[in-house]
């Protein structure tokens, strides 16, 4: 890489929060919840054990308050302090945390690392790749109005726990956005245990999104660029921005999609690898759903590199799928992101079969790959021109010889 990039031990909190391998796991939530905190490491013997993150807190099934959260650990990435900030965003992505411990050769917990932490180095940095916003991140293919209720907005959890969503008028316009923490502010709180709790939460479903979401939401427009829209989120400490054309939102731009983009130019410049050792990562599908359907993605995804790889060196794939939020349609949008040494390719499908979908944007892609080669070596033979040839490559010369000749197209 041209530029040298910051290390975990540059970005790191060297002093963040904890819990003790034998503490309650209301206590881990009392932090999550005044802290905003997903993940907090837990320490046994000053060591650290592992993390003890919101989602396995919110799935946990029959568990009294009193459990202890060293039955609950996740195991955590190995950042250490020399990492530098590709090689810790690609371990945050590859464990689907928001943050990470950074330790020592003995296993001693050394600061914490998040992926706000990246994003706030990325901005200004030159080895950051710039590109338009409006071809990266996910569509926003789900919204919220404002006069939806929370009974309405319980059914989107799953899809609050990725990144906020946002809320629009009655003309589909942006007006503000809500996240799982602005749901949780008016549904989850805690009983008292009298005979009023039951009318009050039915009373809280019947609450509408407008009179808690958070408003003006964070925006950026669709020429936008990566490093403006890393700038806004760490200025305004929020995990994701809404790019807007005409006032509607069309694409949310998450912390992970900038850090994707940090992933793979870093591969990139790495210099031609195994095809094995290209980067994949898929987004948007459910805890829920079956095993087998990411084992024929998967399949699908290693197909299309290998026909891509007779032609470029792919190092990062990323591909999202988006269900559609209605009723009257099952379709589902995948997009796929392709980081090559030959430069970025997108493509996008659309449809009720998701296998379908998959298979033709690899399809796609590879014809995209396929025509940049021939345009490239197209190019290549052009610059040896043989005697006689009257090719011009510059484009305002070539203009300037036409109106001196009277030559019209």
């Amino acid at each position: 890489m041209p530029t040298a990039w910051p290390t975990a031990a540059d970005l790191m909190n060297p002093r963040p929060v904890t819990l003790p391998f034998d503490a309650p796991i209301s206590e881990a939530l009392g932090i999550m919840r005044s802290k905003g905190y997903h993940e907090v490491p837990v320490l046994q013997r000053k060591r650290l054990a592992g993390m003890i993150t919101f989602e396995s807190l919110a799935r946990r099934v029959s568990r009294a308050t009193a459990t202890k959260v060293g039955s609950l650990l996740t195991m955590a990435p190995l950042i250490t302090p020399r990492l530098i900030l590709p090689e810790v965003a690609e371990l945050l992505l590859g464990s689907g945390l928001r943050g990470g411990p950074v330790v020592g050769p003995k296993g001693d917990l050394l600061g914490v690392i998040s992926r706000t932490n990246l994003v706030a180095a990325l901005a200004d940095h030159p080895g950051f790749p710039h590109e338009r916003v409006a071809r990266i991140g996910s569509p926003a293919t789900v919204v919220i109005r404002e006069d939806d209720t929370v009974r309405h907005l319980q059914s989107q959890v799953r899809l609050l726990e990725e990144h906020p969503l946002p809320v629009v008028d009655r003309k589909g316009h942006l007006v503000g956005a809500v996240g799982v923490a602005d749901l949780a502010s008016v549904l989850w709180r805690p009983d008292t245990g009298g005979k009023r709790d039951l009318p009050q939460r039915t009373r809280a479903l019947d609450v509408r999104v407008a009179s808690f979401m958070r408003s003006p939401a964070i925006t950026v427009d669709a020429d936008g660029h990566s490093g403006e829209a890393a700038r806004k989120m760490t200025a305004a400490n929020v995990s994701s921005v809404f790019v807007v054309e005409d006032g509607h939102p069309t694409r949310v731009v998450a912390q992970a999609d900038l850090l994707g983009l940090v992933v793979g130019a870093a591969r990139t410049a790495r210099g031609p690898g195994r095809i094995e050792d290209c980067y994949v990562e898929v987004t948007g599908l459910r805890g829920s759903s079956d095993p087998a359907l990411l084992a024929d993605i998967d399949h699908l995804v290693a197909q299309g590199l290998k026909r891509i790889a007779r032609h470029v060196h792919p190092s990062l794939f990323s591909l999202h799928l988006s269900p559609h939020s209605t009723h009257r349609t099952a379709d589902i949008t995948a997009e796929g992101r392709l980081h090559t040494d030959a430069g970025i390719f997108y493509a996008t499908q659309t449809g009720w079969n998701l296998m379908a979908g998959v298979s033709g944007i690899m399809e796609e892609l590879t014809a995209q790959v396929q025509r940049d080669q021939e345009s490239r070596r197209g190019r290549t033979r052009g610059g040896r021109r043989a005697p006689g040839d009257e090719t011009v490559e510059d484009a305002d010369l070539e203009e300037r010889i036409r109106a001196t000749t009277g030559d019209e197209e």
